[in-house]
């Protein structure tokens, strides 16, 4: 009998809820920790950076529309297929960041754990950030939280899935429709989480995965007039700089970057981060011949 060839795994790029290739055909050389190939990824274009935009906002409205409970269980489906698929993940965490596969298999786990956590407070964050606010006058003035857009997501360098997940997953849990570029020495794990979000209940559109340079995708999408908002996880102190700039051209929401311990609590600001507040007054009206309101 004859030996088999092997079956290397294609990676493409996660966009609007398909698998693209780069439109410019580019790829480029993944390697682990120490050097050893491991698979040719996509080397996005602006034009692919482009074309998740437009993806992104046309699934902002009915994400955003969507129950907070319905994307809590949406999220929590995520957490279920990606438990499936633990051992996968397990073996590309540790390819990509050098890790013996108990370290890997703990950051998985987070991550997973993490899905859920999100999952958990898609239908709570409004009763942190909003309320009934006192006011002189026979008026309701309500203040409700509402998601900025479509956020661009420069996903960590050296944390190529659970940093991945911790920025990824509270811009979506509050209704938010995100571009993400993964880490660009790293980029398989976040490849492979496109593959799970397609089985996952999640509407096209509101993930969105790019591989490649960096610094020469996150431009486009810092100076984009249809993105809202910009997280700078994965930017240098040069880059950030840069792309804060031409992100003031439309007035984004900028999260900067800073040293982060991902396995951490990671608390509410990444949520809170890309919220907007909405305001809105009603008369409370009034009864009785004494002119009480209620």
């Amino acid at each position: 009998m004859s030996e088999r060839l092997s079956v290397f795994k294609t990676y493409k790029l996660f966009v609007g809820g398909k698998f693209p290739r780069s439109e410019s055909g580019r790829v480029y050389e993944v390697t682990d920790s120490k050097g050893k190939w491991l698979a040719n990824a996509p080397l996005s274009s602006r034009k692919d950076a482009r074309d998740a935009v437009v993806a992104a906002r046309k699934a902002f409205g009915g994400w955003a529309g969507a129950t907070a409970y319905n994307r809590g269980q949406i999220l929590y489906r995520v957490a279920e297929m990606l438990e499936g698929r633990r051992e996968q993940f397990v073996a590309e965490v540790a390819d990509a960041e050098g890790l013996s596969k108990s370290k890997a298999a703990a950051q998985v786990d987070a991550a997973i754990d993490r899905w859920v956590w999100y999952a958990g407070w898609t239908d709570k964050i409004a009763q942190i950030v909003g309320g009934a606010n006192p006011v002189a006058g026979p008026y309701f003035n309500l203040s409700t939280p509402e998601p900025t857009g479509v956020v661009a997501v420069l996903a960590p360098q050296e944390s190529s899935f659970l940093g991945l997940v911790s920025v990824i997953a509270p811009a979506i849990a509050v209704g938010n429709t995100v571009v993400v570029v993964a880490s660009e020495q790293a980029p398989l794990p976040a490849l492979s989480l496109g593959e799970v979000l397609a089985t996952s209940d999640v509407p096209g559109g509101v993930v969105n995965i790019l591989s490649g340079r960096t610094a020469e995708i996150a431009p486009s999408l810092a100076a984009h007039q249809d993105v809202n908002a910009i997280d700078l996880a994965g930017a240098d102190a040069e880059l950030s700089k840069a792309l804060q700039i031409a992100a003031a051209d439309n007035l984004k929401r900028v999260l900067r970057p800073q040293a982060v311990d991902w396995s951490a609590d990671p608390g509410t600001d990444r949520m809170t981060a890309f919220l907007e507040t909405k305001t809105v007054w009603h008369p409370t009206g009034s009864l009785g011949a004494g002119g009480s309101a209620y």
